[in-house]
């Protein structure tokens, strides 16, 4: 049985008085994409820097393929794809230079241009990084993590500034790296792309693992759980739809003017929500029965507050 891509167990990491993560356990098997989620500051780019061999723990174990990234780095190294967010090439460097020069540093890197043509860059190999952009900017950077065809790869909000089309084909080649059989571990703030892409979920918030599990099964919900959804008039007193429908719904106001209801929803509970609505002059829009999505789990259970 193969070792896990990722395996961290008890990991601690301390800035000063603040603790980034706090007794982190996480485990990712081989072939899988697995989305970290968490609000910022909940540690997810700390971990990361870790498993990568940037940053050291202050205590508890991490391995990468195996390997201690802290003590085994120049192993681990050739092994893994690093995209980190922002790209970090130099603003001067020509595109197709940038990435031929990464694909030189690989035993058997992919063939650079074709890697330029599937990733829509054929045409800007020769335009300064600093004239890219930004959604560019982000498939050169991952292009860069990709040609040393490796083993696992670290994809740090991949598709930011990127346009539907562009967001498209990423997600297409990432469901092809999985299907070759290479591990991505990705960090995004979209939780419809998690939903979309990922095998496995994590969402970490304050330096610890507070949810773990499939998409399907972070948002699947039993019989006394599903919801009704709606869209209306901001405002309205939730207090009196529930004590229109049957005893034990609950109703509440999740964002300005959208509005959920918990319970059994049958017919009835469908038609007792839009006649009230229509009593109070309003009209009830976007009504949707079904489960929740990752987008309400992921609010649900790290808190609706902005965060810096």
């Amino acid at each position: 049985m193969s070792t896990p891509a990722v395996e961290i167990t008890g990991l601690v990491k301390k800035y000063g008085p603040k603790t980034a993560v706090d007794g982190l356990d996480l485990k990712m098997h081989r072939g899988r994409l697995l989305a970290l989620l968490g609000p910022n500051g909940a540690g997810k780019t700390t971990t990361v820097e870790i498993c990568e061999g940037f940053l050291r723990p202050d205590s508890g174990s991490v391995r990468v393929l195996g390997l201690d990234p802290a003590r085994e780095g120049a192993k681990l190294r050739p092994r893994i794809g690093v995209m980190p967010q922002g790209g970090g090439a130099y603003p001067g460097v020509r595109a197709g230079e940038m990435l031929g020069l990464v694909a030189s540093c690989a035993a058997e890197p992919l063939d650079p241009a074709w890697l330029l043509e599937i990733l829509g860059l054929a045409a800007a190999r020769r335009t300064p990084f600093k004239r890219l952009s930004g959604g560019q900017q982000q498939r050169l950077s991952l292009a860069c993590a990709l040609v040393g065809r490796p083993e696992l790869v670290f994809l740090d909000e991949p598709t930011a500034g990127m346009d539907p089309q562009a967001r498209r084909l990423v997600w297409d080649l990432l469901g092809a790296l999985r299907a070759d059989g290479v591990s991505v571990l990705l960090t995004t703030h979209l939780m419809e792309e998690a939903e979309a892409l990922a095998d496995d979920v994590v969402i970490v918030d304050h330096g610890q693992v507070i949810a773990e599990g499939t998409p399907s099964a972070l948002t699947a919900e039993d019989s006394d759980s599903a919801q009704l959804r709606f869209k209306a008039r901001a405002g309205l007193d939730t207090t009196l739809l529930a004590a229109a429908l049957p005893e034990g719904y609950h109703v509440q106001e999740v964002a300005p003017g959208g509005y959920r209801v918990l319970g059994h929803v049958d017919p009835q509970v469908v038609s007792t929500v839009t006649s009230w609505c229509a009593q109070q002059g309003v009209l009830a829009e976007e009504l949707h029965v079904g489960k929740r999505d990752l987008e309400e789990v992921f609010l649900e259970l790290t808190g609706r507050e902005l965060r810096s």
